[in-house]
């Protein structure tokens, strides 16, 4: 039997055989490494900082571009308001009447003002007859003449105003209908028929022109917001839009400035509704991938790292919405440099 050699059972076994048995007896296990798997052909991106908008979180105003105020005319009563928030209108429409007591008495005195003046200029015409008729046969002197005609003038004058002063009673009780001032949906009216009303009080709010959004921003972007400027609605349910922003106001009321933005596909069945948008306020560097580059599970997200070794790894980062839907924004776990493949299993944790 050769050295090194037992027996086992009346069976000779070399003593490596002999350890291996005696462990596996023992019941140990050898601890195993697990493989990292070799670096796949997917889609490979170089990370690099890009330049892209920086996008500030702001509240915006869906509203028209105009508002117009359907107004008394006169003061009064208003007697009826047809007009209801929802209706749409159109421009010059009736919307509501407003009546004045007063202004019946008042036409009433004009009207008697007017017999008045008449009668008088009636008078005055007959003297004038009357005297230019001795005139003409020597009895009354030229002089007698004049003041005839100029009384006939003077009457005359006063029927004549008199006439004027009543259209201008007529008319004032036709001011008191009220009418809409352009086209739109009527956002407010809620003065209930039988308030008095003074001129000028607005009695309905009505849109006019296209739907915008207007934002307030702090007084201290108003050196890098301006006309142009990218804007982004995100509606939960509805995904993103895109506008810009179209005026600037070259004001600062308390510490906001006022800007408008134009935005497709916005809707007008509820004016006044505020929103969140992000309003782009300058450039700064990041860490731009498509989308397919990311991989989400369980509420994380995750990107395929290729090492220097040539192995890959499961990286976890934290990433942010961009505009552009098809791309994304890494914040951390990954640097500029990395290479990204687009699709590997992932096999190892960094």
């Amino acid at each position: 039997m050769a050295p090194g050699t037992f027996l086992w059972h009346g069976r000779p076994l070399a003593f490596a055989g002999l350890a291996a048995l005696l462990l596996a007896g023992c019941g140990s296990e050898a601890p195993e490494r697990a493989p990292q798997a070799a670096a796949t052909s997917g889609e490979a991106r170089k990370l690099a900082l890009a330049v892209v908008p920086d996008m500030k979180p702001l509240s915006a105003e869906i509203t028209t571009r105009d508002l117009a105020e359907a107004r008394a005319r006169i003061n009064g009563t208003l007697v009826a308001l047809d007009v209801r928030a929802g209706d749409m209108v159109r421009k010059g429409q009736r919307i509501g009447l407003v009546t004045d007591a007063r202004l019946g008495f008042e036409a009433s005195a004009m009207a008697a003002q007017v017999g008045a003046a008449d009668a008088e200029r009636a008078r005055a015409e007959a003297e004038l007859a009357r005297v230019q008729y001795l005139y003409d046969n020597k009895v009354y002197a030229k002089a007698r003449l004049e003041q005839a005609q100029a009384m006939a003038r003077a009457a005359g004058a006063q029927a004549r105003a008199a006439g004027a002063q009543a259209q201008a009673s007529a008319s004032m009780g036709a001011q008191g209908a009220i009418f809409a001032p352009a086209a739109g949906r009527v956002l407010r009216a809620d003065v209930p028929a039988g308030s008095v009303v003074a001129a000028g009080m607005p009695v309905a709010s009505i849109t006019a022109g296209p739907l915008i959004l207007k934002l307030a921003l702090p007084e201290t972007l108003a050196g890098t917001v301006r006309a142009g400027s990218a804007v982004t609605l995100e509606e939960p349910g509805s995904g993103s839009r895109q506008g810009a922003i179209t005026q600037v106001y070259p004001a600062v009321s308390g510490g906001v400035l006022r800007a408008d933005a134009t935005m497709p596909g916005l809707s007008a069945d509820l004016i006044g509704k505020r929103v969140s948008v992000l309003v782009a306020v300058g450039e700064r560097p990041a860490l731009v991938v498509p989308r397919r580059f990311i991989t989400t599970r369980f509420g994380m997200d995750y990107v395929t790292l290729r090492q220097r070794d040539g192995t890959t790894a499961s990286v976890t980062v934290q990433t942010a919405p961009l505009a552009d839907a098809g791309s994304v924004e890494i914040l951390s776990g990954v640097g500029a440099g990395d290479t990204l493949l687009a699709s590997a299993p992932p096999s190892a944790t960094r």
